[in-house]
């Protein structure tokens, strides 16, 4: 019963949204979302730590590869990241992912941080890893030692900028939550369930956090001070509720981009022409992104969750494929929308060119 319950919740807290009730996946890997193989793909915002059976054929069926970003926090008990299983997971299907690494600001106050740092991205960089992530810990979690939040323009890290200008490496950033995090747990929103499971990012409830404002300000800083390093801000920049404070940074920003995972709900809750002329005018500088994923190990599941996590998989992705391409109504997180019906040379950018080109993809 634990690993099922383990399982249930991390099927929660990755995907976008669930099936319907009483929608029956298709069991067969070349029916579910067969429309969208004529377009390749590149999720650039994935999380699957340990490896299925299943995936080389539904990654084929979908025509796709992904990017495994990784997670480094610092939670009550330990320093945690993901970094050890994605490595050895692409080193057993090479052909499905690329990798990102991570670094997070613990120990900021140390002569030798960034020294220590840029060793550690380094020797990653040249195990395969194409980016290099920074997490909500910068302005939410890890503090210096006068008990200050660590920023994301914090100039104790600008050495780890410059030496990712120099190998050419770009950086994805989670800096700050949606603006809802910092206001009272509202049923209505896409992020309710977010919050409910994980109360620690919930700013709304934690006065000594800085404010969403504070956070955002201290990330359009760093943008603008580090020009020559490409930037990929992901979750649409923790601006998601609102398409125009993404458009007002991509306009500001050259070296900007973004990508949506895990706020299509968000989306889903504005106006789809609009949403639509977003994507559209800054077709050049969105990628797709899901924020999909696994947390446990094949061997600690039944086959009966296997294929249960692998139908709501495709459903999953098939959700946002209609969404993206077509004009038909979608639910996205408790919401009824109308697709975009995005065309193919925006749809092939997109998904596929615009990762290519970003990541440097041969």
């Amino acid at each position: 019963m634990k690993n099922w319950t383990l399982f249930l919740i991390t099927a929660l807290a990755l995907a976008t949204c669930k099936p319907k009730t009483g929608e029956k996946p298709s069991n067969d890997l070349q029916a579910a979302g067969a429309e969208s193989g004529t377009i390749k793909k590149i999720d650039v915002h994935a999380h699957y730590q340990h490896k299925r059976d299943y995936l080389p054929a539904f990654f084929e069926k979908w025509n796709m590869q992904g990017v495994l970003v990784d997670v480094f926090h610092k939670d009550s008990m330990d320093i945690r990241r993901s970094w050890d299983k994605y490595l050895a997971h692409t080193q057993t299907d090479p052909e499905l992912f690329f990798l990102c690494t991570s670094f997070i600001g613990v120990g900021i106050d140390a002569p030798d941080f960034a020294e220590k740092t840029i060793a550690q991205l380094e020797g990653e960089i040249k195990a395969g890893a194409r980016m290099v992530k920074v997490w909500k810990n910068f302005g939410m979690v890890t503090k210096d030692a006068s008990g200050a939040f660590i920023q994301i323009d914090d100039p104790r890290l600008q050495p780890i900028w410059d030496y990712l200008k120099t190998k050419n490496i770009p950086v994805m950033a989670h800096i700050g939550e949606p603006e809802q995090a910092w206001r009272e747990l509202d049923p209505d929103s896409p992020h309710y369930g977010y919050y409910k499971e994980h109360p620690q990012y919930h700013a709304y409830h934690f006065p000594e956090i800085p404010t969403y404002e504070t956070i955002i300000t201290a990330r359009d800083h760093w943008i603008e001070k580090n020009p020559d390093l490409n930037i990929l801000c992901a979750h649409l920049g923790s601006m998601s509720h609102d398409v125009d404070m993404v458009a007002a940074r991509l306009d500001r920003f050259p070296n900007m981009s973004v990508e949506p995972g895990a706020r299509f709900g968000d989306l889903a809750r504005q106006d789809s022409e609009k949403v639509r002329a977003f994507f559209e005018k800054y077709q050049d500088r969105i990628m797709f992104g899901s924020d999909f994923g696994n947390g446990i190990p094949q061997d600690s599941m039944a086959p009966a969750q296997l294929q249960e996590e692998k139908m709501n998989l495709d459903v999953n992705y098939d959700r946002l494929w209609k969404y993206l391409s077509s004009t038909d109504s979608v639910e996205l997180r408790g919401r009824t929308t109308r697709g975009l019906g995005l065309s193919n040379d925006v749809l092939n950018k997109v998904y596929y060119q615009n990762v290519v080109n970003f990541l440097k993809i041969d």
